[in-house]
């Protein structure tokens, strides 16, 4: 007797069929593709890379334990979600949906105190046109 749904007089339906020879070879040949070269790799998320460059800047010689970068990069990440935060709330309160370098620029100025500001903001002006510059 036929199942449901099955059209063959035989009684077994199309899809309960053994495989054959030729379906057994193409699955053997079948291999998960490999990830090209050209493909980019996703990076970690960390600012872990850059605590080296800027402190050879400085500091020529010194060197960072990984406790060090670990709390260095616990703290960017903190200040960095703290400026979007304020940031983001800047945009609201001014009925705009884009984040410009002022909002950005007035975050700074709020969460950062005194001098420590005004030198963050200084540092900002200064990557800020020579991006502009490059580009």
């Amino acid at each position: 007797m036929a199942q449901p749904g099955c059209e063959t007089s035989s009684g077994e339906c199309p899809g309960t069929e053994e495989p054959t020879a030729a379906d057994t070879k193409s699955q053997k040949h079948e291999q998960p593709r490999r990830q090209c070269h050209r493909h980019r790799r996703r990076r970690p998320n960390s600012f872990a890379a850059y605590f080296p460059r800027v402190l050879k800047q400085v500091h020529k010689g010194l060197s960072l334990s990984q406790k060090t970068v670990s709390i260095l990069d616990s703290f960017v990440k903190d200040m960095f979600e703290r400026i979007t935060d304020e940031a983001s709330r800047l945009a609201c309160s001014t009925k705009c949906s884009t984040i410009t370098t002022r909002e950005i620029q007035t975050a700074v100025h709020l969460l950062l105190p005194g001098e420590i500001g005004k030198h963050a903001e200084s540092e900002a002006t200064k990557a800020i046109i020579r991006y502009t510059v490059c580009q």
